[in-house]
């Protein structure tokens, strides 16, 4: 017996048809929540000093930085806007704290970066973990970040107290300077460039002679230069930032005194270098993550943020470019902005810019990068405007940074 094939039976109905569309429009509904963006935008808040001590190392060219970063992105990620915010934290944790709740809880902040005054940083770093959001200190210095108070959505890229301590100190120990004196800003910041430099001194077989602690944003420093001076000690080790770092170098100076011991500055930056002058600055050393001319992508990219701020660009300022721009790139691969995917991707890729090139992000969260160690240039060795700087040294990252094996994050696995 043979069977007649109905093929009727095989034209959609209706109620197939209709069947067929939610079927379609299931999948594309699955296919594009892979694509998760909140609040309909990625928001990134730059958490900077505006106005006090800091504000030349970050502040407004912060801003800028990050504002590049989004315009060199495109402008959009995952077919969503991106916007980026500003605050001024006046370099208390308590104002810090106060913003960064109301950015995630109200505004819809998915990302905060910046953030120099390593107290700020720390209290912001805890509260970005609790809420599940990322945090990227790029002006804080506090080696903590990645230490105990470690975060699975922090990290820190641009520098920190041990790679400074690092660098710097074992030049200088090397150099003859045996014997030091710390002037330390009287934060979480100081204190940590302070242990971690003494540290470095002891173990080269050098001494401290002794230290003294003072408050920030202070224009006289002439009694703490003076017991300084008093100790005896062959260098004079400044663990402050900012303007506390311009005026002390420059009553340094004025004293006399760098013509009787050498200063290590240890978290200066090349606006200070600008303000100080190379007259007063000549001869210093220190370590920094980026120096404007040292290649050609960082040229290109300095004088493009040059006609934007009036100024060349710290290595801060230099770092949250490229923090913004691996974070947006993190967003993209990860297909959502939640913080842990995105962390997670940026830890997978490395980073190649005019920032670093193989740059990576530890377990801990420490973005590991090549460090230079620099000298400024003497008044008649300045061809150009913002010239200041002698590469002494190539400091590759895993030298540079605390290893893992000595690690007391909590992520780390031993």
């Amino acid at each position: 017996m043979t069977s007649t094939v109905n093929r009727r039976s095989f034209s959609p109905s209706a109620t197939m048809k209709g069947s067929l569309f939610a079927l379609a429009a299931a999948l594309l509904a699955s296919t594009s929540a892979l694509a998760q963006v909140s609040d309909d935008a990625v928001r990134i808040g730059v958490l900077t000093d505006m106005n006090g001590n800091l504000s030349s190392l970050s502040g407004k060219g912060s801003v800028t930085a990050a504002q590049m970063a989004v315009e060199d992105f495109g402008g959009t990620v995952l077919g969503k806007k991106i916007e980026v915010v500003s605050a001024d934290h006046q370099n208390k944790p308590d104002i810090g704290s106060q913003i960064a709740n109301k950015w995630f809880d109200v505004d819809g902040v998915d990302m905060i970066v910046d953030v120099p005054n390593s107290s700020v940083a720390l209290a912001v770093q805890g509260i970005a973990k609790d809420k599940g959001r990322v945090f990227i200190a790029s002006a804080g210095g506090t080696a903590a970040l990645t230490g105990k108070a470690c975060s699975p959505t922090g990290i820190h890229w641009t520098w920190d107290t041990y790679a400074s301590a690092a660098s710097t100190g074992r030049a200088i120990v090397d150099d003859g300077g045996k014997s030091w004196f710390f002037l330390t800003a009287d934060y979480a910041f100081g204190h940590a460039m302070e242990a971690d430099v003494a540290r470095i001194v002891k173990e080269q077989g050098g001494k401290v002679a002794g230290s003294v602690r003072h408050p920030t944003n202070i224009s006289d420093f002439s009694s703490f230069l003076l017991q300084a001076q008093a100790s005896g000690a062959d260098v004079i080790a400044l663990a402050n930032g900012g303007s506390d770092t311009s005026n002390s170098i420059k009553q340094a100076q004025e004293f006399g005194l760098t013509k009787k011991m050498k200063m290590a500055a240890l978290a200066i930056f090349i606006t200070d270098v600008h303000a100080i002058g190379p007259q007063a600055a000549q001869g210093l050393l220190l370590t920094t993550a980026f120096y404007w001319d040292r290649t050609p992508e960082s040229r290109a990219w300095s004088k493009r943020f040059f006609d934007r701020h009036g100024a060349m660009p710290t290595m801060s300022q230099a770092g949250v470019y490229s923090a913004v721009l691996h974070y947006l790139k993190g967003i993209e691969a990860a297909k959502t902005d939640r913080a842990l995917p995105v962390v997670a991707k940026m830890k997978e890729a490395p980073i190649n810019d005019m920032f670093a090139t193989g740059g990576k992000i530890r377990d801990d969260g420490r973005m590991v990068h090549d460090m230079y160690l620099v000298q400024v240039k003497a008044p008649g060795e300045v061809k150009q405007p913002w010239d200041y700087y002698k590469v002494i040294r190539t400091v590759k990252g895993d030298d540079a940074f605390r290893p893992l094996s000595e690690s007391e994050c909590p992520l780390v696995k031993k």
